[in-house]
């Protein structure tokens, strides 16, 4: 007899809820922090802060425009700590819940039982893109809140763009860790990916573009996929969101085929 669907994402689900819950709170915690600074540090006074520091170094930083609500905020949640934390959470899940299971035998008596190799897989991977789900809305959750007692011009269209950004740009790279660990086996290989791409998109973005005749490679980076349109001050981008699809779709099916080949008896 074959387990019910969700077998598996429920027993994940519930084995991880406080940690979530954890880096939920966290965001909600850095949102909040940098957001109500905006009202003594944004518009005009950020503007003549930003004009005392090197061009360079305020692109670098992705500081070009503090001056609005929506730049403010898009620059100091949405593209560093929001970000940050996000990417650590996703890509540390991506990493632990296939590879990490294999190293510590847990997944070895998972697969036991009455469930497909695929199973596993595809419900593991549902989780991974629920908490990146958990994570976006509670960033956006906590904006509208904000916008609405510091009276920042933050609408909930554009808010939830970037959500959605932010909910796919984690989820991505987290499939690629996930993907790389289910494929060899090993978190510390899943970690070091997820972790050298996410460094490298944000190079390619921010740093990229500085170099003379090199400002094209900020479009090969899953960053600049991510917050390059700002989609909080202009909406969805389309382009942005469906690159970051399909690099999830390719790491996660990638991931896919050799785990359900792979040897894992073999490996341990």
């Amino acid at each position: 007899m074959t387990a019910p669907a969700g077998t598996v994402l429920g027993g994940e689900l519930a084995a991880r809820r406080r940690t979530l819950a954890l880096w939920c709170l966290s965001l909600a915690a850095v949102t909040v922090l940098y957001t109500s600074f905006y009202p003594s540090v944004g518009g005009s006074k950020a503007d003549a802060l930003l004009a005392n520091l090197p061009a360079d170094v305020v692109t670098a930083l992705g500081f070009d425009d503090l001056g609005t609500a929506a730049g403010y905020v898009s620059s100091t949640v949405f593209s560093l700590l929001g970000a940050v934390l996000t990417l650590v959470c996703t890509i540390g899940l991506g990493a632990g819940l296939v590879a990490g299971a294999e190293e510590d035998g847990t997944l070895e008596l998972e697969l036991a039982a009455p469930v497909s190799r695929s199973r596993v897989y595809l419900e593991r991977l549902a989780l991974l893109w629920l908490a990146a789900a958990a994570l976006a809305t509670t960033v956006v959750v906590v904006l509208g809140v904000l916008a609405l007692a510091l009276d920042l011009d933050l609408t909930p269209g554009r808010l939830a763009a970037a959500g959605l950004a932010l909910a796919l740009f984690g989820g991505a790279l987290g499939t690629v860790a996930l993907g790389l660990g289910a494929a060899t086996g090993r978190r510390a290989v899943a970690l070091a990916g997820g972790a050298a791409l996410a460094v490298l998109g944000y190079v390619l973005a921010y740093v990229g573009p500085l170099v003379d005749g090199a400002g094209w490679v900020r479009h090969l980076s899953p960053y600049d996929w991510y917050i390059g349109a700002e989609p909080l001050a202009t909406g969805v981008d389309e382009r942005g969101g469906a690159l970051l699809v399909a690099l999830a779709v390719l790491a996660g099916a990638l991931g896919l085929v050799v785990f359900r080949r792979r040897d894992l008896l073999a490996q341990r």
